[in-house]
């Protein structure tokens, strides 16, 4: 269902093509009325206009070539670093063009026009650049809009022809208006459009993200918002159809989420008011059939709209032809330097090979030592993971999802052996190449990491489970105590015992509700329920540490800590379920979420009902993390020798930075700690999840296994 992703770009190229062509056609206009106003006293042709657009389309054509050749030969993790990074900038230039739009679309033409009147009057050659600056942000904004709208659909022939057939629509419609062939509103059109490309944005923005923190920029790669891509299938008409409008997926971070949530929710409104300000729409009247606009005395202040300063007028008054020449040759002179500067992309050679229903790159038969790049192409007609695998079994390079109808690269320097490339795509049998032998002399290579089983994570998950169900006899004693202190009255032993199980408890390392609703019951917080901390379902260590905080009654209190008693016999009962933690896949998550969590909660204050408790509870993060490291070592140790030990020295320094918030042998709460400790809190926390952030993925279970 290519044609998805078709139509968004579609209406991305009518949209900015209309805005650009709007800008010809009104420099064309203000021209043919300028009349005998020229320097030498005659008419002003329209060549210079010409020559003025073919030098910016030019400028659009170079940029555009310099982001694809430039971001082919960087690494995976750079093409994402620098896509993410672009499709950021793309929004944030949509996104002010669209309320610029709006606001001086009603003197643009009065304002372009007297640039035109202006220009012609000093000299054709600043006519030209006068049309070259006027219409050249509108090329480099469409460029880069369009760039990033097409990576984010895909590396497929649809977005692309989608833009072109909404750019070559654009011209169509701008040459009968020209023409007055036709009559558009063109104010309702771009406000209406305005909301589709709003939507647009937001889902490159979300895209984006999700790049720079697959390139290791953003945190939070693993903080999932949803994932159904074990219930939905890729490749339904319907989804396609959601993910190519929305760029929605089924799998995808909160930031995303939050991100696309937030940007909509700021921009619409906003754009939906900048319209109650009474700025009127474009106008289009004529003369002699040419769209003009009534000439208003206001001059609006436009992004990058000025036609050139006196200096450069001047300067081009007279010299039409070798303006013309620097602004067309310069550009591709330019991005063809670029180009050929850029690092030795011809050190790796590229294998381009196909995905079909039945075969999985069959076309390659003969590798080399040294770097080496397949494009692989799926024709599949399913999404799924594309594997460079060596002779042991061990994944050189992956490809981690392969969109239906898309490309994309997968690079890795071979070393002598044999290799094969493995497609898993869903809902067909695994497939793969022919084994191809690599001879030559051995060079550094890309490390092969063998693929995780379910088998290799259920020993030490089991191990895990056994530890948790150690650590819970623990909390329920502390349960027990907490009780024996309200039964007697004892607020400030109560207190104590709560710090103790909500320590013990941090232990079991049941993060992001990773423990379902049974977890939630020992350790939720009243955030979304219906009455707050008076809901009847707020209950746990929090509740407790909410009512021993604020005054209630041990009377009041002996309730909650009879249903904690009962909420954490639950857990202990369930604890091998798969919905708690049975699943050894897992294991490898909890290893970076747990203090992920901590940060979230902990270190931010959003957890805390009284007790300011947020270091003591990190700290007890960071030791069940290691213990779950533990169980994963060998399986780490394997795959990355030299990960653990950088691990163990970052969680060591965190826990020496926990501690020294501590005074007088006492936990101090975040406020009154200096503003040094907590910095070093916060930078040594950064670090360690930065570097935790591999670990799901270098024991992540290949869909085969």
């Amino acid at each position: 269902m290519t044609w998805a992703d078709a139509v968004p770009n579609l209406l991305i190229g009518l949209r900015e093509g209309l805005e650009a062509g709007l800008v010809v056609s009104i420099l064309l206009a203000a021209v043919h009325r300028s009349g005998p106003t020229s320097a030498d006293g005659g008419r002003v042709s329209s060549a210079p206009v010409w020559l003025g657009v073919l030098g910016a389309v030019m400028v659009a054509g170079s940029f555009a070539a310099v982001l694809t050749f430039s971001t082919s030969v960087l690494s995976s993790r750079a093409q994402e670093a620098v896509g993410g990074v672009l499709s950021v900038l793309a929004v944030g230039l949509v996104t002010g063009m669209v309320f610029w739009m709006r606001r001086a679309a009603a003197t643009l033409s009065a304002h372009l026009r007297g640039e035109v009147e202006r220009a012609a009057a000093v000299g054709a050659g600043a006519l030209t650049l006068t049309a070259f600056l006027a219409v050249g942000r509108e090329g480099l904004e469409t460029t880069l809009f369009l760039w990033a709208a097409v990576k984010a659909s895909g590396s497929t022939a649809a977005p692309l022809a989608g833009a072109g057939v909404g750019l070559a629509a654009a011209v169509v419609v701008c040459w009968l208006l020209y023409r007055q062939a036709v009559r558009i509103n063109l104010g309702v059109f771009f406000r209406r459009t305005a909301l589709a490309l709003i939507v647009i944005a937001a889902g490159v923005l979300a895209y984006g993200l999700g790049d720079l923190q697959e390139a290791g920029w953003l945190a939070g790669r693993q903080w999932i918002a949803f994932d159904l891509t074990a219930h939905v299938d890729p490749n339904t008409w319907w989804m396609a159809i959601i993910t190519g409008a929305t760029e929605w997926a089924p799998k995808m971070t909160v930031l995303q989420v939050v991100a696309w949530l937030v940007y909509l929710g700021i921009v619409i409104p906003a754009f939906v008011y900048a319209g109650r300000s009474g700025v009127s729409p474009p106008a289009v009247a004529t003369n002699a059939g040419r769209p003009v606009a009534a000439r208003p005395a206001a001059r609006p202040a436009g992004p990058g709209d000025r036609a050139a300063g006196g200096r450069w007028e001047q300067v081009a008054a007279r010299r039409v032809w070798p303006v013309a020449g620097v602004l067309v040759a310069v550009p591709a002179l330019v991005a063809g330097l670029v180009i050929v500067a850029l690092p030795a992309a011809s050190a790796a050679t590229t294998t381009a090979v196909t995905v079909t229903k039945t075969t999985c790159a069959k076309d390659w038969t003969a590798g080399h030592v040294g770097t080496q790049t397949f494009t692989v192409h799926n024709t599949s007609g399913r999404a799924g993971e594309v594997n460079l695998d060596n002779a042991s079994g061990g994944v050189v390079a992956e490809i981690e999802t392969l969109g239906p109808g898309t490309t994309a690269d997968l690079t890795a320097t071979l070393g002598p052996g044999s290799y094969t490339v493995t497609c898993l795509m869903s809902g067909q049998p695994v497939t793969s190449s022919g084994l191809v032998e690599v001879g030559g002399r051995q060079t550094s290579t890309t490390t092969a990491v063998k693929p995780v089983t379910l088998a290799d994570l259920t020993g030490p998950n089991t191990a895990y489970q056994k530890y948790a169900a150690g650590d819970l006899v623990t909390v329920a004693k502390d349960a027990a105590r907490i009780r024996a202190d309200l039964a007697g009255g004892n607020i400030a032993a109560a207190k104590a015992d709560r710090l103790t199980a909500q320590l013990d408890w941090e232990r079991v390392g049941a993060s992001y509700d990773s423990f379902g609703d049974e977890g939630l019951a020992v350790d939720g917080l009243p955030d979304g329920l219906p009455d707050g901390v008076d809901d009847r379902d707020f209950t746990g260590l929090h509740r407790l540490e909410y009512g021993l905080y604020h005054g209630q009654s041990a009377a009041r209190l002996l309730p909650v800590v009879d249903q904690l008693n009962t909420d954490i016999a639950t857990v202990q009962r369930k604890l091998t379920s798969d919905d708690i933690a049975g699943d050894p896949t897992n294991l490898p998550i909890r290893a970076h979420e747990i203090l992920e969590d901590a940060l979230r909660d902990h270190l931010s204050g959003l957890d805390d009902q009284g007790a300011d408790a947020a270091y003591p509870q990190t700290y007890a993060d960071t030791q069940v993390t290691d213990t779950v490291l533990g169980e994963l070592a060998p399986l780490i140790t394997a795959r990355a020798p030299t990960l653990l030990p950088h691990l163990d020295a970052q969680l060591a320094t965190l826990q020496q930075a926990l501690l020294a918030t501590r005074h007088a042998g006492r936990w101090r709460p975040v406020g009154p700690t200096p503003r040094a400790d907590r910095q070093r809190v916060t930078a040594a926390i950064g670090a360690a999840l930065e570097t935790l952030s591999s670990v799901p993925d270098l024991l992540e279970v290949p869909p085969s296994h």
